[in-house]
């Protein structure tokens, strides 16, 4: 090799040798990352834009972020002792078992004087359990009456002027009338608590050192309140039994109007808008009726941001639920991404209040509640949630259990009906679809009550409790 082949060569040498040095020099400095991480487990739409503020804020912390639902995983992380997050958003029915269990750290100590007036009664009381604080709250599900104010016109009913239990019954009476439903109801736990807490009802409590359960759905005046109206409305047929919430039936028949009206949580005009885009422009939302009249509330859904016991990061996760939760930069967030919020300042300001659009995923504002400053309702709504309710502190296993007690009075109710819709064919002769004549249906038997499935579904709870270590009363 000549001089300047070798001078080439040598060159050629020192270039590799830089470019590698470089590239050894920038992988050492991407793994070098000092700040503390923390993992957040949550199926909040927007907690990558509440991550990307709190960091800019917090330069010392990196956030991992898994969208995850559900208890299953959680549970499986907190029984393997790894992989658990170290902040994980639990919703308020589900909390009391992981603070009565000892998975969520104590965060009573680390607030401030101003967090309990900081937040609306219903959502504060949803994150204590014995007078501690376990989570923040993030949102809040204070109840609504959303409407098809175009099928409720088409019946000839006024729904900003039913009141009481009594007026919706009557309304209800003449939506039949025209063919609708004004509710669906297949049998749904979550529902039902939400409206024995709306009724006053407290049939659950747990002693203060979370030993203790009691659990009374037979004698509790408004379990029964609820239960015996309820009935009644099943018995008369003004209920879909057949259509469970959020299902492709229930869809359609929201969408088509057979099915008017819902009781929902606030964070239902986003998931209307989603599952339901064509009936835009159609619905309305009214304050709910209650069983005497006077202004009362209950919360349906909503979740709080709790830290994990088994955290290693204690200081920092709690960094991040406080931003999350408390601080204008969080809430804000959320509340662009469709949250309904948790916090009085929020509630009360001018732009949340004065809103009359949802924005669907392409970015675009649409009018679903015809112009209606919906948020104006729900917000009234938040401020009449009674704070006297309690949820078990095994409330996962009892909704779940609550489908295979009192929800064998829905089926019951569902094959009724299709019975006597059959016999009724037959009697007219009407064929099927092969020019046969219809054939009856299989007789449903003996009538399974709201009532007996809720002896059902109290015994069930007070064996699982005891089973679980509880003192059951």
């Amino acid at each position: 090799m000549g001089m300047i082949g070798r001078r080439l060569s040598r060159m050629a040498t020192a270039v590799v040798a830089a470019i590698l040095s470089v590239s050894l020099a920038s992988c050492g400095q991407a793994t070098q990352d000092n700040r503390t991480q923390i993992t957040v487990w949550s199926w909040e739409p927007s907690m990558g834009k509440v991550i990307s503020r709190f960091e800019k804020a917090n330069p010392d912390i990196k956030v991992n972020w898994t969208n995850i639902s559900g208890y299953n995983n959680l549970n499986t992380a907190i029984q393997d002792g790894y992989g658990t997050p170290d902040v994980a958003q639990i919703e308020y029915y589900a909390l009391p078992q992981y603070a009565v269990s000892g998975q969520l750290l104590d965060l009573t100590d680390r607030l401030g004087s101003d967090y309990a007036n900081f937040y609306t009664g219903g959502t504060w009381a949803s994150v204590q359990l014995a007078g501690r604080i376990y989570g923040l709250p993030m949102d809040s599900g204070p109840m609504g009456f959303f409407y098809n104010d175009d099928i409720f016109t088409q019946a000839g009913v006024d729904a900003t002027q039913i009141r009481t239990w009594d007026d919706y019954y009557e309304a209800a009476k003449k939506l039949k009338d025209i063919g609708v439903y004004i509710a669906a109801d297949a049998g749904d736990g979550s529902f039902y608590d939400a409206m024995i807490w709306l009724a006053g009802g407290q049939p659950f409590h747990t002693s203060t050192d979370g030993k203790t359960v009691t659990i009374d759905l037979e004698h509790d005046a408004g379990t029964q309140r609820f239960t015996e109206f309820w009935q009644r409305m099943i018995d008369e047929g003004l209920v879909d039994t057949a259509s469970a919430t959020w299902s492709d039936r229930w869809k359609t028949r929201v969408g088509n109007g057979t099915i008017a009206s819902v009781f929902m949580g606030a964070w239902m005009p986003s998931l209307l808008l989603a599952n339901v885009p064509g009936a835009a422009g159609l619905w309305r939302v009214t304050t709910m009726p209650t069983y005497d009249g006077q202004p009362a509330n209950a919360e349906s859904g909503g979740s709080a941001l709790t830290v994990l016991q088994l955290t290693r990061k204690p200081d920092a996760a709690y960094r991040f639920v406080d931003f999350a939760a408390h601080d204008a930069q969080g809430i804000s967030a959320r509340v662009a991404g469709g949250a309904f919020p948790a916090d009085y300042a929020t509630l009360n300001s001018e732009s949340f209040l004065d809103k009359t659009t949802i924005t669907n995923d392409d970015g675009i504002e649409i009018p679903y509640f015809g112009g209606q400053k919906f948020n104006r309702v729900l917000s009234e709504a938040a401020e009449d949630v009674s704070v006297g309710y309690q949820y078990l502190p095994f409330e996962v296993y009892a909704r779940s259990d609550f489908e295979s007690t009192v929800g064998k009075s829905y089926k019951w109710t569902s094959d009724f009906q299709a019975y006597q819709l059959r016999q009724a064919d037959i009697d007219l002769g009407r064929k099927d679809g092969n020019g046969k004549p219809l054939q009856p249906l299989a007789d449903p038997g003996k009538k399974i009550s709201l009532e007996a499935g809720l002896a059902q579904w109290q015994k069930d709870l007070k064996e699982y409790g005891f089973n679980q270590g509880f003192t059951i009363k």
